[in-house]
């Protein structure tokens, strides 16, 4: 079997609710944000949750783009470790049942967990107990199932442990020594504080497709303008997807810049849009589709992805609409 993408991060379990700005300012977290929580706050929080209405499924940022992928029926593959808990066989049965094919077996201890708090501007605030998504290291990654795909996914949250670093630096050698294109998601703005000249040897270096949002490449390259950092960073990277919130994105592919359109939406959760961008994006493109029409695909599967709650597609888009889409 021949995968689409084989995608390499953390597995968590998303737990979301809505809240109110104060309930935010109480807990005293910054907005907008993923931070990494012990068990003991993260089981406070939710605590303080009990009653409120809460979302459960299987997530980590780079299982959001794999989970979207197969939604389009995409092929995927996904290496990442899960807890041998109840969390644990809900988050590989919720992969499993959508065709994502799982390699790295549970592991003793708790899995990951990822509780979300929406407020009523849509943003997002995430506080992430890792659990033994934490232990995931370069013994889980399979060379042969690599070999297999078109394109490797990294999320760049990998690069907060020394474990998960080296099976993210695995991945990609084993990608490039097999042929096989890499891409790369920055994943957060804090993580270019913590990662910049890693992550910039990445893009000059293995790296064939950087996704980033507009926060993050102006924290790459210094600049202020988004053009200017596209422009930066396809000098290095042979291309580039970076995201503009409402106003679209902006793709750059073999020294072309394509701007594609933003969808009107009123948002409710920006959960999950820039990962289900860049798995509406990978489909197009490993699928046969010209770049243009890729990330037409991309940004109609990220509005749809803020007009609900929560980083899976209530409804994914069937052949037929995909047709309709891009005709």
């Amino acid at each position: 079997m021949q995968y689409d993408v084989y995608g390499v991060g953390n597995a968590l379990v998303d737990i979301q609710s809505r809240v109110t700005d104060e309930f935010l300012e109480e807990l005293g977290f910054a907005k907008g944000i993923m931070t990494l929580v012990e068990e003991d706050v993260q089981e406070n929080v939710l605590t303080q949750l009990a009653g409120s209405s809460v979302n459960r499924c299987a997530g980590g940022s780079a299982a959001n783009t794999i989970i979207g992928l197969a939604d389009f029926g995409g092929k995927t593959a996904y290496a990442g470790k899960a807890g041998d808990d109840a969390i644990g066989d809900f988050f590989l049965e919720d992969m499993r049942k959508i065709g994502v094919r799982i390699e790295v077996p549970q592991a003793r201890g708790r899995t990951g967990t990822c509780v979300v708090l929406i407020t009523e501007d849509a943003q997002r605030t995430m506080l992430t107990n890792l659990g033994v998504s934490a232990t995931l290291g370069p013994e889980d990654i399979d060379e042969a199932e690599i070999a297999r795909a078109k394109y490797v996914y990294v999320e760049g949250y990998l690069f907060t442990g020394e474990q998960t670093k080296a099976a993210a630096i695995k991945a990609i050698d084993l990608a490039k020594e097999n042929g096989v294109k890499v891409a790369f998601t920055v994943s957060d703005p804090f993580l270019i504080d913590l990662f910049r000249d890693e992550f910039i040897a990445l893009i000059e270096g293995p790296v064939d497709l950087l996704f980033c949002n507009e926060l993050e490449a102006k924290a790459l390259t210094e600049k202020d303008d988004p053009i200017d950092c596209a422009h930066e960073i396809h000098n290095h990277a042979e291309n580039v997807a970076l995201t503009l919130g409402e106003a679209g994105s902006l793709l750059m592919h073999e020294g072309e810049a394509i701007p594609i359109e933003g969808v009107p939406v009123d948002a409710i959760d920006t959960t999950g849009a820039g990962d289900m961008f860049a798995g509406g994006l990978l489909f197009g493109i490993t699928n046969g589709f010209s770049w243009h029409d890729a990330g037409h695909l991309a940004s109609h599967a990220a509005a749809r992805i803020v007009s609900q709650l929560g980083a899976r597609m209530e409804k994914p888009f069937t052949p037929q609409e995909i047709e309709e889409l891009l005709a």
